[in-house]
Parts: C-alpha cells; structure tokens; sequence
C-alpha cells in the first residue's frame, strides 16, 4: 500500500496527527474536504488561537466533560479529564508550547493562563503545521476531497471510500473531521456518522460554548449590554445548581458573555433534551440579602424625595432600568419613602436573582465547541484506537469530550492527536 495512515480531515487535531505521525517515518496521507485545511483553527479565539492554558494538570482535568468515560468524576460536567489523564501526561501544555515555539513560533501568557502566538496571529499557528507538511516528502495532502466510509474487513480497516467511488487501501486510519460546530469550517458530522456505521455508540451531538437563550422577551436596549462581576446561577430540574461569576451579556434572545457562554455546557444537553432550567442573576454579589437591605434602606432614607424610576440608577445601570421597572411592578413614579416594606424586599430579591427561563441554546453555527461524540468507553485512552475496529483511530472533536473555554478544547485536540500518531 502506498500510505501508511489515511487521516481524513486537516483541522487542529488532523494536522497535528499528521506533523508526528510524518515526523516519526510514517508515509501520510491527509485528506481534507474543504479547498483549505485549519479552516476553523484559523478562526479560534477570534482569529488569535487560544491554543493553551498553563493550568496544571490537576486544575485541568474537572474543566473537561463527557457523557461516557467511566472514572470517577470530577468538580466539572463530566468526568472527561481523568479519560485524557495518560496522554495528558504524555503530551501536555508544556511539550504543546515547545512544539510551537521550537518550529519559530513564539507564545505568551494572558489573564488566565490562557496562551496565544505572541504574534497574536492564529494563522501562525496553522502555518507552522501545514509547512512542516508541506515540507515532508512522506506527506501527500489531497484537499477538495471527500471520504464517504471507512471500508473494514473481519473487524479491521481496509482502506476509505472517497465521494467519487474510488477507493484507498490502507490499514490504518484516523478519523479526525471535528464535532458540528462552525459547519461553515467543514465541520458537519461527518466523522461521527462514519463511526456510527462502524458500529460506535455516539452520543448525540448538541452545541456547548455557545449563547442561551431565554423564554422571556428582553427589551431592546438591553441587547449587547455587559454586565461585569455578576454571579449567574443555573438551577436544573433534579434539584442540583452550578454557580459561575464574572462578566455576562445580553444576546437578541437571551444571555451571552463568558460566563453565560461556560455555563451552556451545563445546559445544552439538558435543554435539548426538553428540560427547565431556570437562571438567576445576582448584580449584587459583593453583599448577601442582609446586607443589600441594609444598604437599600439606608439609600431610601437619604433620598426619599427620588422618584422609584430615577433612584433605580443607583443600584443599577441605566441600559436594564427599563427591565427592572416590568419585572418589578412598582409604581414608576412612587417616592423612595412611600415604599413600603414588601416593596423593598420584592426589589432586593430582584437584585439578587435576575430570573431567566431557559428555553435553548444558539445553533452549531455560533457554538465553539460540540458537546457529544464518539463514546470514551469503545476507544483505547491511550493509544485513541478504536476498541471496536482495528486500524481506526479517533481524535479531537470527534471524541465526546468537552471542556470549558481558555485554551483546554485545542488542547485536548492536539493531546489526542499526538497520542494517536505516537501509537500508530
């Protein structure tokens, strides 16, 4: 056979596999669909590519959520991380930043731990690999081209199918084509239909890392309003809540912003799934109910002469006055010393819960990651070898693994990628 490896798609995950398993001798064929490959990784991170995060491995590892692996989980959605914990350990931040910085790409370090190229470029990033690629004699890279199946005989892999009908043997292949996320980028589920039909369990894909949106109608002037250091809590059906703080903003149809956005991995699948989840906006979280009280009746006392529309705007700004005022269903033109003590309450509580119903998510097309893939528990954690189908390999977005925003989803791209190549 011509190849040694076919590795159908040329994402983050599929040029990476492709760079080691080269780089180690092995004669690679990479097939890409689009007319380019990195589509999406050229746009991560709005066009910078968070590519990193130099948390430890210990902080890492609750960040990532699946719905299959079976070790013990962690505090995030999932027990994910503790599945990733070999070839983290192989091929973690630290040996990803090397691997970059040694092919002249230099890295920094902003607030959380997140890395970028310091060049603040994600087309560096991408073409540090695909001119490492190109440079391979081993290495044939056919774009414009689409794998339709895997093809296997008594359990093994045989070669692929292309689009046109024609066929490639080979005994080894890794899928690498990326969940659904920014399908414009190529990414539409392909990779996971092909696995279904070799017999794996999928999880059903939903959207993670993406807006949410809300039952209720949001006034106009509150769309693309930010709201910083706010807590957001997510109440769930089951009794249980996660608690995020930090910046949040206002979408067309919801809530949007960091922490709405890392709260969505939390929620999609629920919501998908036809659940309720309730969402609560504490703009005060420096101070517990107690406190606010004090606070209010303090403020009431020293300006009791405001009209209640006026005063609102030393609580809160002026963009969501107007949705405090239909929430609260207080006299707009009431004097701060005619409210009375329900009034005041009914306004704290307001203050410290922002009451959302959670109807759904925004579509694949502006989700950052896919939440859903291939089940963890038909696929080697060390080598990313199917246990179903010999010669078949799994990486990247395809796995059903999802971790929070900051640099963690390429890294889980490029770890499983590296420990596939290693193992081929």
């Amino acid at each position: 056979m011509e190849h040694d490896v076919v590795i159908v798609g040329g994402g983050a995950a599929g040029l990476m596999c492709a760079c080691v398993a080269a780089g180690r001798g092995l004669r690679v064929l990479l097939i890409e669909k689009m007319d380019q490959c990195g589509r999406k990784l050229r746009i991560t991170g709005k066009g910078r590519c968070n590519l990193t995060n130099t948390a430890s491995l210990r902080d890492t590892l609750p960040r990532i959520g699946s719905s299959t692996a079976t070790s013990k989980p962690g505090k995030g959605q999932g027990n994910g991380g503790v599945w990733l914990r070999n070839a983290y350990g192989r091929f973690f931040n630290r040996e990803l930043m090397d691997y970059f910085e040694r092919r002249g790409v230099p890295l920094t370090e902003e607030r959380g731990g997140r890395v970028f190229p310091a060049s603040g470029k994600a087309l560096d990033v991408f073409l540090a690999l695909i001119g490492e690629l190109e440079a391979n004699p081993k290495v044939t890279i056919r774009k414009n081209c689409t794998v339709k199946k895997v093809e296997t005989y008594e359990g093994h892999v045989t070669g692929v199918v292309l689009q046109d009908g024609s066929r490639i043997g080979c005994r080894r292949v890794v899928l690498a084509t990326g969940g659904m996320s920014y399908p414009t980028t190529g990414s539409t589920g392909a990779g996971l239909r092909m696995a279904a039909e070799l017999g794996h369990t999928v999880v059903e894909a939903v959207p993670a890392l993406v807006p949410l949106r809300c039952q209720e109608p949001l006034p106009s002037e509150v769309e693309g309003f930010v709201l910083k250091n706010v807590g957001l809590s997510l109440l769930f059906d089951d009794g249980s809540r996660s608690d995020y703080f930090g910046e949040m903003a206002f979408c067309r149809d919801g809530l949007a912003g960091p922490i709405a956005i890392s709260a969505s991995r939390a929620a999609s699948r629920r919501l998908h799934s036809g659940q309720t989840v309730r969402a609560l906006i504490d703009l005060k979280p420096a101070l517990d109910a107690e406190q606010l009280d004090r606070r209010l009746r303090l403020d009431i006392d020293q300006n009791g002469k405001r009209l209640f529309n006026d005063a609102l705007r030393m609580w809160l700004p002026a963009e969501i006055v107007g949705l405090a005022l239909k929430r609260l269903h207080i006299e707009y033109y009431k004097r701060l010393h005619q409210l009375n003590g329900d009034e005041r309450r009914r306004l704290g509580k307001w203050l410290k819960g922002v009451e959302f119903t959670l109807c759904g998510t925004h579509d694949f097309n502006e989700a950052i990651v896919t939440q859903g893939g291939v089940s963890l528990t038909e696929v080697n954690p060390k080598t990313m070898e199917s246990l179903l189908v010999g010669g078949l390999y799994v990486v990247g977005e395809l796995l059903d693994l999802d971790a929070d925003t900051g640099g963690f989803n390429l890294q889980i791209a490029f770890s499983t990628a590296h420990a596939a190549a290693m193992a081929l």
